[in-house]
């Protein structure tokens, strides 16, 4: 390899470096090259490109990605899975190649810039895929919005029926319970007491007082005056009495 296919072996690594999500660093001793192609043909489906460079070929790239934390796992033969997919389905192919053929062993590598150890890449290795993270994450979200919104849904149910009956009872609105108490007021609808009162018709003496007293004297008027024989004894006897210049006739003998 001349130095122009060397330069361009390290601008393709560093360009590789650059555009991965996650970077897996393998001990790749003992795989044969069938058993390369089929990793690579596993790790295609969640967009992970294997490649074996040399160490200092490598390290070259990872000066001018500024990725120095690889340079310290450049240390025996190492593979790299540049990984621009789901990180986790990365892991997983590569789990399951190694216990299926019994080659490969983590090293390290980077995430997001951040190393990350071989305990970190085994348990990445674990996860669900992103797809299905995704999913059950939005489930557990959705658990508790749904309550409230349920929950929510039957409170201002609850107000709303509370308000209708509160119209119904005529509670709300100025024009309803004074509807009500209108119809319910004793004062405004005659009692029967009222109706026969007396006050109402006029008493006789209420109807004419004028007449009354013009009655009143009518009977005086028309009522005869006492006789003389109901007058009083000694007043006749007085007014028979003769004077005092009057002799009393003598009674004459026939």
């Amino acid at each position: 390899m001349n130095k122009e296919q060397k330069s361009a072996v390290v601008d393709r690594v560093a360009s590789q470096i650059q555009d991965a999500a996650a970077i897996f660093a393998i001990d790749y001793r003992g795989i044969s090259v069938k058993q390369a192609m089929e990793l690579r043909s596993a790790l295609g489906e969640s967009g992970t490109r294997f490649q074996v460079v040399k160490n200092r070929l490598t390290a070259r790239a990872a000066d001018r990605a500024g990725a120095e934390q690889l340079k310290g796992l450049l240390e025996g033969p190492t593979a790299f899975a540049f990984v621009q997919g789901d990180a986790a389905v990365a892991a997983k192919a590569i789990s399951a190649f190694r216990r299926q053929n019994g080659v490969l062993e983590w090293k390290g590598g980077t995430m997001d810039g951040e190393t990350v150890t071989i305990e970190q890449i085994e348990a990445i290795a674990r996860l669900p895929a992103r797809d299905v993270l995704h999913g059950q994450f939005v489930g557990v979200l959705a658990s508790p919005v749904t309550s409230l919104v349920r929950g929510l849904a039957s409170l201002v149910s609850g107000i709303a029926i509370q308000l209708q009956q509160i119209q119904e009872q005529g509670l709300v609105g100025g024009e309803a319970p004074a509807a009500e108490s209108e119809e319910a007021t004793p004062a405004e609808e005659p009692t029967p007491a009222e109706e026969a009162t007396p006050a109402e018709e006029p008493t006789p003496a209420e109807e004419a007082p004028g007449d009354a007293a013009a009655e009143a004297e009518t009977a005086e008027e028309g009522e005869p005056e006492p006789a003389a024989e109901d007058a009083d004894p000694a007043e006749q006897e007085t007014s028979e009495a003769p004077s005092e210049g009057e002799q009393p006739e003598e009674p004459q003998e026939g």
